[in-house]
């Protein structure tokens, strides 16, 4: 009985010893069995110091904890440094920054990934849908009011019956979100405080119109897509915590007014952009980007954009390939963005690819540089073999190899029919090469077949050299996707100090 009760008062003190910070666990490898022996329904998120969307995160990470501990509730957060504690990051397979996971009932096996968005309500409802029922049931006026005001988008179906059809497929759908919390009743009370006549689902919200109430024929697929239509704001501002919102949604085309929130007319314009966007619900998103924002100069680039050409807009979509389109009236009213996007639903507009101007000496130095206007005459030139970088300026890897490919170039510039160029892809597009990552090396062989060979050998100057002179057999392979999708905005290690990069030697893009 002593070695029973010893035992366990050594277990409570061992597990005493976890330090927190901001009611995060901080863990180790060192105590990590013990914190899920502790607390077995556990979110453990892998960082790195020097990760900016692990800084983003940190507060709202910090302030779900908080919110979970408040509760009582048995669902902790804890949080690893993946630089200091690499063995555990390792083992769990943890390649970018940051990594959530999800460790349930203890088991340290397979792990579920995180999956919603990185504000505190995001991850509070997530955990409590992986840990308790789909959807609650609200038998007082307290409680829906309470689970209205403590969430930014909540579900609550109003059913008599709660064995019915309609609740069947509300249950169905609440199974199959984690973002939004869902909620049932019955009761007469709650009926009467939110002035529902008749059985039925609605949706409340902290904007817009504050709730949106579902129509027609009540299905698992019908009332998903309904949720899914009115769980945004009519236009939403990207920021480090609604990114996984936007790019993890099921609307995959975007139009994004880029305008600085000090401008004088910031908020007229704002007005015509949300009135814009009401008749294009569940179809395009609308998105506003800060111009001023440091952090979203990329994005700017990204477009072709300086801050001196804001206010902009743009419309993009991100389906197999990204395609951009660009409006032909620079007009920021309710009915330009309307026509706009009344075009690119039907069907009737151009894709906008960006180009710089063909430089004087662009044929003159042994590295010849290629922008979207000369691209298609010196890439397709039947007579030459060209070796194309596409890099961006910013790029960690790019500057890398720049050294060895003024090597190559210097090496080829009196061949007779092999050229070495370069394209800055974060200004010059063009159709028939879609860049994922940088750098991206292709090679575009003498002939009419207009052919492209990916190159994936060494990045050697011997490397470069055998695959030149085997006309771009060894190291190539036909041209496909690339290493980093453009979808993934998390931060990876990268040796070289740059912002993101992969264990390939790409940065993303």
């Amino acid at each position: 009985m002593f070695k029973f009760w010893l035992l366990c008062t050594l277990a409570v003190a061992s597990r005493a010893d976890i330090a927190e910070e901001d009611d995060v666990l901080v863990l180790k490898k060192s105590n990590f069995d013990e914190a899920l022996l502790a607390h077995p329904n556990l979110l453990v998120e892998f960082y790195a110091p020097w990760c900016g969307h692990c800084k983003a995160l940190a507060p709202e990470y910090a302030k779900a904890a908080g919110l979970l501990k408040a509760e009582g509730s048995e669902i902790r957060l804890g949080k690893v440094d993946a630089t200091e504690e690499s063995e555990l990051a390792q083992e769990y397979g943890v390649r970018g920054y940051p990594t959530i996971k999800f460790f349930k009932g203890g088991e340290k096996e397979s792990p579920k990934e995180y999956s919603a968005g990185r504000q505190a309500d995001d991850i509070v409802n997530w955990l409590k849908k992986r840990t308790g029922p789909a959807v609650a049931t609200l038998t007082e006026v307290t409680a829906a009011e309470s689970l209205i005001a403590d969430n930014e988008v909540a579900v609550i179906g109003f059913f008599k019956d709660a064995e019915s059809a309609d609740a069947k497929a509300l249950e169905k759908a609440a199974e199959a979100m984690d973002d939004v919390p869902f909620a049932m009743t019955s009761s007469d009370e709650i009926y009467s405080k939110f002035e529902v006549s008749k059985d039925g689902v609605i949706l409340f919200k902290k904007f817009d119109e504050g709730r949106n109430t579902f129509d027609g024929e009540l299905t698992k697929e019908k009332l998903l897509a309904f949720v899914k239509a009115n769980q945004l704001p009519l236009v939403i501002e990207f920021t480090e915590q609604t990114a996984p919102k936007i790019f993890g949604g099921d609307i995959k085309s975007h139009i994004l007014m880029f305008l600085p929130k000090a401008a004088s007319d910031f908020q007229d314009k704002m007005d015509h952009f949300k009135k814009a966007a009401e008749g294009f619900k569940g179809q395009i998103l609308f998105i506003f980007i800060d111009s001023d924002i440091d952090d979203n100069q990329r994005i700017l680039e990204f477009f072709g954009l300086k801050k001196e050409d804001c206010p902009a807009i743009r419309l993009i979509t991100l389906e197999d390939e990204m395609t951009k389109y660009k409006p032909e009236s620079s007009d920021i009213t309710a009915a330009s963005i309307i026509e706009f996007c009344t075009q690119f639903v039907e069907g009737k507009l151009k894709a906008h690819l960006m180009s710089q101007d063909i430089p004087e000496d662009w044929d003159k130095t042994p590295v010849k540089v290629l922008v979207g206007k000369n691209f298609e005459e010196v890439a397709f030139n039947p007579t030459k073999n060209v070796f194309v970088e596409f890099y961006a300026p910013w790029c960690g890897h790019c500057k890398q190899l720049a050294p060895i490919w003024e090597q190559l170039g210097e090496k080829y510039k009196d061949s007779s029919d092999i050229i070495v160029a370069k394209m800055d892809s974060t200004a010059n597009e063009i159709e028939e090469v879609k860049v994922h990552s940088f750098p991206t090396l292709k090679f575009f062989p003498a002939g009419e077949g207009r052919e492209v060979i990916d190159y994936n050998g060494e990045r050697t100057l011997e490397g470069f050299t055998k695959f030149l002179e085997s006309g771009g057999k060894d190291g190539g392979a036909p041209a496909g996707d690339d290493d980093i999708d453009t979808d993934d905005l998390e931060d990876v290690d990268d040796s070289d100090g740059e912002d993101g990069g992969d264990d390939d030697g790409h940065d993303e893009l």
